[in-house]
């Protein structure tokens, strides 16, 4: 059973860079495909990135294309979120969940506690 566990986040200001890691404590990460979601308080939840099984393949949405850059290291079961340039609108948790491919469905399980990504002077 997956067990996706978000860690990483943090307050910075608005220039700055964060890497979020999503770790996996049950089955390995290595057949799944990997997004990383975010929410912002009053707002849906958006998936900002998502990376495929091999690490081959790899997506962005329009607001955080060129800053935000998605990895994973099959080796020690984690794929991350490096995010440069952090802007206030930045601001929300963030969450990881699995797919079998990017452009699939998400798998059944419920959310983690994600991280919060605080951005701000």
């Amino acid at each position: 059973q997956l067990q996706l566990v978000e860690s990483g986040g943090g307050l910075v200001q608005p220039g700055g860079s964060l890497r979020l890691s999503c770790a996996n404590s049950g089955l390995t990460l290595d057949y799944y495909a990997i997004g990383w979601f975010r929410q912002a308080p009053g707002k849906e939840r958006e998936r900002v990135s998502c990376i495929s099984s091999s690490g081959g393949s790899t997506n962005y949405a329009d607001s955080v294309k060129g800053r935000f850059t998605i990895s994973r290291d099959n080796a020690k079961n984690t794929v991350y979120l490096q995010m440069n340039s952090l802007k206030p609108e930045d601001t929300a948790v963030y969450y990881c969940a699995a797919y079998y491919y990017c452009s699939g469905p998400k798998l059944p399980g419920d959310w983690g506690q994600g991280t919060q990504v605080t951005v701000s002077s």
